[in-house]
């Protein structure tokens, strides 16, 4: 998720989320605590696409291409078992990531004037963000703590669109995947 520089997110922007509710008892209380989004109301997820149109060109017809787009991928699980790090970023992987890649990439094939992060970054990994912006021992006392509350299992079934109003991010749609054949 992106901010400006008072510190709030962009009015109207948006984000695809995987929404993890399985891993919310796990990893909440830290993320609460280390991770602004989370305060901002963003459920633990793993991002599909941010950022996604501006909430102003969205209409039916964009959420028609959506639930089209989505309906085209199936139901799957992926396992938490362990972290990962960015520069200042403490995350879960998923595993396996390829379903997730696989969505990101058919939402960018139709909109490629949206690239993941805004095109920041040559790689995309798909992750749930556990702390962001902390010092190295919030990481390894986070790491220690939640350790052995893995692995962790999670149903993907729906894609989530989810909007921002400067402070709050609130679900606006949710796009379910189809059970598998």
């Amino acid at each position: 998720m992106s901010s400006d520089t008072a510190g709030r997110y962009r009015v109207g922007e948006t984000a695809l989320l995987v929404v993890v509710e399985a891993a919310e008892p796990v990893v909440g209380g830290w993320r609460r605590r280390f991770d602004r989004s989370a305060a901002a109301g963003v459920p633990a997820h793993v991002t599909v696409l941010v950022p996604f149109l501006d909430v102003a060109r969205i209409d039916d017809g964009v959420l028609g291409e959506l639930r089209e787009l989505f309906a085209a991928h199936r139901r799957f699980t992926v396992r938490f078992e362990g972290f990962g790090r960015f520069p200042d970023v403490l995350y879960l992987a998923p595993e396996p990531a390829g379903p997730v890649r696989a969505l990101t990439e058919a939402v960018v094939a139709r909109w490629p004037e949206l690239p993941p992060y805004g095109g920041v970054f040559a790689e995309v990994v798909p992750h749930l963000t556990v702390a962001h912006g902390q010092p190295e021992d919030v990481y390894q006392e986070a790491e220690a703590a939640l350790g052995g509350r893995l692995p962790l299992s999670a149903s993907v079934r729906a894609v989530e669109l989810w909007g921002s109003d400067g402070d709050r991010w609130r679900r606006r749609a949710r796009f379910p995947l189809p059970a598998p054949r």
